[in-house]
């Protein structure tokens, strides 16, 4: 039954994280945002939004270890994992203006949240200055890719093409559904994690790092596969940036807001710096001829797979 919770909390974070991401998406381009700034804002937010309702209920009930392992392992698993193969499938372009801004900002969040879990807890101070920050990235992103917007809206009046003409009510509704099973769905998931931490007589910090992370980066696993399938890799990159920011500042940051969670011993050792390195890794790869080369998506994948071997080994 534990297994089945899990599951089931999957399936309903993935569904409803599509729901949502498609309805926030659909009302995103009526008011002509850009492609990049919808990766990096709503698409972001929205393959994030099962860390943040995960982590918030983990730490109402008491599971630090699920609460901020979910944030680092999801991080872990988005740039080894999912970028990884995303760069497997397709090089990933970058764009050099905006990821300059971008991993400015990813790697000052990532030394930041290191630099709080040293000092034992994530509390509420810190929460207000993660989220204070996500505001101010958001208010710098739409401000630098504004431009870009207008640019795709004219270039699609140019040739003629009329945006798609969905309801607004009924995207809105979509994102309320998408949200809605969100929330049910972390609580199975969070709920069966814990038990199954439990019965395996393991730490929840581990199943945080591992089984929770894995299942709430889901979403971005099939966003960022689906685009560069598509040929969209300003979509599947800035989803993963994006994504990690937000986890960040905005799902550590409203957690830690909401209820103050301990940060688990473990994860300051060790899994911390797996996920700097992991940050400057990207950093690195991204900005070496502004692409992602396949045999550096696949160093990533392999960087996982060790990572994962060595939790396993110390279980």
């Amino acid at each position: 039954m534990l297994w089945l919770s899990v599951v089931s909390g999957l399936v309903l974070l993935t569904v409803g994280a599509e729901a949502l991401i498609r309805g926030a998406s659909a009302v995103a381009r009526r008011f002509g945002m850009s492609e990049l700034l919808i990766g990096l804002t709503l698409v972001g937010f929205g393959t994030s939004s099962p860390e943040l309702v995960s982590s918030v209920g983990a730490a109402l009930a008491g599971s630090p270890g699920v609460a901020v392992g979910n944030v680092v392992g999801s991080n872990i698993a988005n740039i080894l994992l999912i970028l990884g193969l995303s760069g497997v499938i397709a090089p990933i372009a970058v764009g050099e203006k905006g990821f300059r801004r971008d991993a400015l900002v990813l790697a000052g969040a990532t030394l930041a949240a290191i630099g709080v879990s040293l000092t034992g807890e994530f509390g509420r101070v810190a929460g207000v200055v993660f989220l204070t920050g996500l505001v101010l990235y958001l208010g710098w992103a739409y401000l630098g890719e504004k431009s870009a917007g207008a640019a795709e809206a004219q270039q699609r009046q140019a040739q003629q093409e009329t945006p798609r003409q969905d309801s607004s009510l009924l995207s809105i509704l979509l994102a309320i559904a998408g949200l809605a099973l969100l929330i049910f769905g972390a609580k199975l998931l969070v709920t069966g994690a814990i038990g199954i931490a439990s019965a395996l007589n393991v730490s929840e910090t581990l199943i945080g790092l591992t089984i929770v992370a894995l299942g709430t980066s889901l979403p971005e696993l099939v966003t960022s596969v689906v685009a560069s399938l598509r040929g969209k890799s300003d979509l599947a990159f800035g989803n993963i940036v994006g994504s990690n920011i937000y986890n960040i500042l905005g799902i550590l940051g409203a957690t830690a807001l909401i209820h103050p969670v301990a940060a688990p011993l473990a994860i300051v050792r060790f899994d911390n710096w797996v996920m700097l390195a992991a940050t400057a890794a990207l950093i690195l790869f991204a900005l070496t001829r502004n692409r992602i080369e396949r045999w550096e998506g696949a160093v990533l994948v392999l960087g996982y797979g060790g990572y994962i071997a060595y939790l396993a080994a110390t279980a």
